[in-house]
């Protein structure tokens, strides 16, 4: 399989050790690229549902996959996120390409980009963390349910359905949360003069402009390996999200409002990639 060189690839809630990690799809995906840089954002082991009885070779060959790619000259960031959280007491530990940190900055083509996992926005991680923890083990089960249901339906000849995401699209409070959280990463790197933002944690990949009465900026989100099967990728001076898919590879284009653009180096384009390569 021919490798696409990537200046930076991006990907964040990977949960390793639980049942709703795709970790087959990841290591297809991985095995395509060939990144110059590779920025883990978060959540990447599931610390927090670890089990021994659970932990399948595909998910310790992405593990190798990821620990290759260093040792074969792609500078590796492990930032970590509330699921990982164990590994915080090893941040701005550094073996060979590899480093542990909480967070990264980066000057990409003259512009600054911070990318950090999101969850010191999420309350209930701090204030109730016995909440955040059985909620993530009910996710999963959720997410185990889900692929039950859409192997009866794809038998059926209907189209799969994610309960998961129609549960957060129909909680009112579901949906401000990842309004306020892309609000608040916003204007934190408005204040801070950063051109991109880019986080993990909620789940949603997205890629847009966020302005305030101060300035604009780049959010951008990587989504996850549970649900959407998404990573950013950087190169040529252009972010686009790459979205896995068991179809026929297409490309669509999203043009952003012109003075959303303009903003955005005057030409940002998005690109979401269905591809399985």
């Amino acid at each position: 399989m021919k490798k696409r060189v990537v200046d930076i690839v991006v990907l964040s809630d990977i949960h390793l050790g639980t049942y709703g990690c795709h970790a087959k799809e990841l290591l297809h995906y991985l095995s395509s690229i060939k990144p110059k840089t590779l920025i883990l954002n978060g959540d990447i082991i599931d610390i927090w549902q670890f089990r021994k009885s659970y932990f399948p070779k595909s998910h310790l060959k992405v593990v190798k996959k990821l620990l290759d790619f260093a040792a074969k000259g792609t500078r590796v960031y492990y930032i970590t996120g509330n699921h990982d959280e164990m590994l915080r007491k090893f941040a701005d530990t550094t073996m060979g390409n590899f480093s542990i940190v909480n967070k990264v900055v980066l000057e990409l083509d003259g512009k600054k980009a911070w990318f950090f996992h999101g969850d010191v926005f999420d309350s209930s991680v701090h204030s109730a963390k016995w909440i955040a923890k059985l909620g993530g083990l009910g996710y999963d089960y959720l997410i185990l349910l889900n692929r039950f249901v859409n192997w009866i339906l794809v038998k059926m000849g209907r189209e799969p359905y994610s309960l998961s995401k129609k549960i957060k699209s129909g909680v009112k409070q579901a949906v401000k949360f990842i309004s306020d959280f892309e609000t608040t990463a916003a204007d934190i790197a408005i204040e801070n003069n950063y051109d991109y933002v880019v986080c993990g944690h909620i789940h949603e990949p997205s890629m847009t402009v966020k302005e305030n009465k101060k300035g604009s900026v780049a959010y951008l989100n990587s989504g996850d390996w549970i649900e959407n099967l998404t990573a950013l990728e950087y190169h040529k001076k252009k972010w686009k999200l790459y979205r896995y898919s068991e179809e026929a590879p297409k490309i669509q284009t999203i043009e952003e409002e012109p003075e959303a653009e303009l903003q955005l180096e005057h030409q940002l384009v998005a690109t979401l990639i269905f591809n399985k390569n």
